[in-house]
């Protein structure tokens, strides 16, 4: 796979929660390449920690064929239509593993683009400008009726039917084609913003303004931040596996960090040195311009003179 101009850092934490002795979760970051994912195992037993495994490897070798040539978005497409046709296979293979499935997001970079490609209840967010915006759509009942604003955010975190889904990775045959299956999304993305992906987990315990919260302490170490989301949803419970992956971009900044301000007026210093010699040379251009259109009047004047 073609490795990206921009140099990525991520931060992954991943942890079991409070309350199940398994971890079914899987959060996978390839910064040189700018691929990210995080995908959760349904079932409730050690065949959805399977399913998810599967999933990371399928993609992961999916997309480290992808070449740069042809449409990225559906080599997308096609990789978690690939993870799904494998889990069902390894499904219909084992016995233990029957009824397996996941649900994933992944996210990849190539310099100011972002290739989003979803199936279920896990997560995308984009941090920008102190705001933490939802990109993904939830593929379950409930999420519907809060995307749709049916249900407040509190009230559908706490919902009985919050962890149903209407779309999985692994329960049938697909293909990448196939418009009921992935969610694929594409954006520009400012060096001054930061995505989030996660399992619901961390939006199942947290609040949006409680993450956002979080992810604005960012003070240089993603790491730090995937960790400190992790502890904050066990916190408010541990009642589900629970996985980050934050990927700040080069010049986000956590409006809450300690040295935010300071790193405010570096970007502003170096945007205004940037800016000045745009100037400068502008003003250069526009010097000579002038001195070439005087010496040619002069010219003509002493060759009518001359001629005279």
């Amino acid at each position: 796979m073609m490795e990206t101009n921009t140099m990525w850092r991520a931060g992954v934490a991943s942890d079991r929660g409070l309350q199940r002795s398994v971890n079914e979760d899987r959060a996978f970051a390839d910064e040189t390449h700018g691929v990210f994912l995080v995908a959760d195992g349904l079932g409730g037993h050690a065949a959805g920690e399977t399913a998810a495994e599967t999933a990371v490897q399928v993609v992961q070798e999916r997309l480290a064929a992808f070449d740069g040539e042809g449409d990225l978005e559906h080599k997308v497409r096609e990789a978690i239509s690939a993870a799904n046709n494998e889990i069902y296979q390894l499904a219909q293979e084992h016995a233990e593993c029957n009824g397996m499935a996941c649900v994933l997001t992944m996210a990849v970079a190539r310099d100011d683009r972002v290739i989003v490609g979803h199936v279920g209840d896990s997560r995308l967010y984009l941090a920008w400008n102190g705001e933490l915006r939802k990109i993904t759509s939830d593929h379950s009942p409930v999420g519907e009726k809060e995307d749709h604003h049916e249900l407040t955010e509190e009230e559908a975190m706490h919902h009985p039917r919050r962890n149903e889904v209407y779309r999985d990775v692994g329960s049938q045959i697909r293909s990448a084609d196939d418009p009921d299956f992935v969610e694929t999304k594409s954006f520009l993305f400012r060096p001054d913003a930061a995505l989030l992906l996660c399992s619901d987990g961390l939006s199942d315990s947290l609040t949006s303004a409680q993450i956002s919260s979080i992810v604005e302490s960012y003070d240089g170490d993603p790491d730090a931040v995937a960790q400190q989301l992790v502890e904050a949803a066990n916190r408010a419970g541990g009642k589900d596996n629970v996985s980050v992956v934050f990927v700040p971009g080069p010049e986000f900044v956590g409006r809450m960090a300690a040295n935010a301000t300071a790193a405010r007026q570096r970007h502003a210093v170096t945007r205004v040195r940037t800016g000045g010699r745009r100037w400068r040379s502008i003003f250069k251009d526009a010097c000579l311009v002038l001195i070439g259109i005087i010496l040619g009047i002069v010219l003509c004047i002493g060759i009518q003179r001359f001629w005279r």
